[in-house]
């Protein structure tokens, strides 16, 4: 029986270069990294670094290539320029001795300065290499010789007083110092420590992110991605298929001259049974790291109700800061409003919606057109958030009776929203309007609530006030929410793995993830191939086309292989690379 088309998935993953430039610009200021294993000794506190900063960069010379050639010494200011205590300056290249013994050597004395013990520091005033004039004082100096440093290579740092004038003047005077020195191209340390083996490519986007974290999850997050061992799991995976990939094929080549211990069955059934126990820890991973981007991107927050019921006072609430317009007049906001507001360590992006409403016969009034835009976008923006929270209020009747505004369209909205998946909170607004609403709501609100949202269960049922000067049920709400982030963002536990791999997998970047998914793909293609049990001819194994499932465990390996950038799989690495180091800064 013929094979059915098999669905390959894309090797190509990567951002074209087009988008690179747009995603350069986010990072201005980012911390100064520098590889523990460089300060075994002496323990030194580093600043920030900046992106490149051309009040403080010297102008490039013509001879000065851009390539980055293992002859070439590069230097950059990793701190951010302007005034400060200490600026670091940062050199890596087999100049760097060279740098510090010209910069060291004053006018008065005709020997050389001797290199610095390495991974001690020493204080020493630098002068101009040509006119040997001063250029500052006493600067803190530390060797690093290679190939035990952050690149790789030989490092020096210079801690410079943070004075612009001073900076702009060392700067200047280190191209003198010997030949093939040139500024750095931002991320280029951190590229240099790539191809020396000192950081892995997933090491390397952990870097990014660290750089890149706003909140105290997303800071958690980078750092358990930034481990050596998510890329040592990968790595593990791939020869894992490689050494799968390699039976096969022995079995393709060798089945009729030689004799194996195994028989053609038990070999590929053992295959079989391996790769189906790696697509469980990959699903796994695939859904860890998915949650994990929630953290990156933020959690999508949409705050959905009836026109006037509180809305956009819970959302200045939430900011603490008065963000949106608030007056009583119904249907003030018309249009989204989005602000990204960091709720108990958690990046969350909240949307305020226009008022839920339709024509009322009764009195006549009708929705306007402008209106009726508001409130499609409203149900578009909550059906694309990742929690909904409906905001229902208390009103008071003539009769001095309380109860709660609910509409039927709002009923509507979180009925579907509740069957795409969404996490739904309910928040009841204005209960100092209800005597016996100081610490909980009463039994006859929650009735109410149950009826109209019966799948809603208790503990995500909250009052509030959102009067400036009321403290009703706020802090208990955004710790429900915060409770709620965590258990989005949680990672799901496996048979087969450690509770480190869990966490280490949130870690994992979208890149990393799209990969293991297309791997996830080819092994599934080649179970469809050899079948569930690896059933195939003891003699030949002519049942199964073993060609075809060994090149399904090819692509599945390549994919992993590009994950880490090592490997005669590593695919284009370099493409990988343009893409992360455009996001660094010139001292990385």
């Amino acid at each position: 029986m013929p094979l059915r088309p098999r669905l390959r998935p894309p090797l190509r993953v990567f951002c074209p270069r087009s988008v690179t430039f747009a995603m350069s610009a986010r990072f201005h200021h980012c911390p100064s990294r520098t590889s523990r294993r460089e300060f075994s000794h002496f323990p030194v506190e580093h600043g920030h670094a900046p992106h490149r900063h051309l009040s403080h960069q010297p102008l490039p010379s013509p001879e000065h290539s851009s390539s980055s050639s293992p002859s070439t010494t590069i230097y950059a200011l990793s701190t951010p320029p302007g005034k400060s205590a200490i600026a670091v300056v940062r050199a890596s290249g087999p100049a760097a001795l060279e740098i510090y013994t010209r910069l060291t050597t004053p006018l008065t004395s005709a020997i050389p300065s001797s290199p610095p013990k390495p991974r001690y520091a020493v204080l020493r005033p630098l002068h101009h290499p040509q006119t040997h004039e001063l250029l500052d004082p006493g600067a803190l100096c530390l060797y690093f010789p290679g190939p035990n440093s952050h690149t790789g290579e030989d490092v020096l740092e210079l801690h410079l007083h943070g004075g612009p004038a001073i900076i702009r003047a060392v700067l200047s005077a280190i191209p003198l110092c010997g030949s093939h020195i040139r500024y750095a191209e931002p991320g280029e340390f951190t590229r240099r420590a790539f191809h020396n083996e000192r950081l892995s490519l997933p090491e390397i986007e952990a870097l990014g992110e660290t750089l890149d974290a706003t909140t105290e999850e997303q800071r958690k997050r980078a750092v358990r991605g930034n481990s050596a061992r998510l890329a040592e799991r990968y790595e593990e995976w791939r020869r894992l298929l490689v050494q799968a990939r390699g039976e096969l094929e022995a079995l393709i080549d060798f089945a009729e001259d030689q004799h194996f211990e195994e028989s053609n069955r038990e070999l590929v059934a053992d295959v079989v049974m391996n790769v189906q126990m790696l697509r469980e820890k990959l699903w796994v991973h695939i859904e860890n790291s998915a949650r994990g981007e929630l953290l990156k991107s933020g959690i999508s927050l949409s705050l959905v109700g009836a026109p006037n019921a509180g809305k956009s006072s819970l959302l200045n609430r939430i900011v603490k800061r008065e963000a949106v317009i608030v007056s009583d007049e119904a249907g003030t906001t018309r249009d989204v409003v989005d602000l990204a507001v960091d709720v108990g360590g958690f990046m969350v992006v909240l949307g305020d919606t226009a008022g839920l409403r339709v024509d009322d016969v009764s009195s006549g009034e009708k929705v306007g057109r402008i209106e009726e835009e508001g409130i499609r976008r409203a149900r578009e923006r909550a059906m694309s958030a990742d929690v909904v929270v409906a905001v229902v209020d208390i009103v008071v009747n003539s009769d001095d009776r309380v109860g709660l505004l609910i509409s039927p369209e709002l009923v509507k909205l979180i009925n579907e929203a509740e069957e795409a998946g969404k996490e739904v909170v309910v928040v009841v607004n204005k209960t100092d309007l209800h005597p016996s609403t100081t610490h909980t709501l009463p039994m006859d609100i929650i009735r109410q609530l149950n009826d109209a949202f019966p799948n809603v269960k208790d503990d995500r049922i909250f009052g509030v006030s959102s009067l400036a000067k009321s403290e009703h049920g706020i802090k208990k709400f955004l710790d429900g929410l915060t409770g709620i982030f965590h258990h989005m963002t949680s990672p799901i536990s496996s048979s087969t793995g450690t509770v480190e791999e869990m966490y280490e997998s949130i870690g994992a970047t979208e890149r990393q993830r799209l990969l293991v998914e297309a791997c996830n793909v080819f092994l599934g293609n080649f179970l469809e191939i050899v079948g569930p049990e690896g059933a195939v001819s003891e003699e030949t194994g002519d049942d199964v086309d073993v060609v075809a499932a060994a090149e399904e465990l090819r692509g599945a390996a390549e994919c992993l292989g590009r994950i880490t950038g090592r490997g005669e799989m590593a695919g284009d690495v370099e493409e990988v690379l343009g893409v992360v180091f455009e996001k660094f800064c010139v001292g990385k």
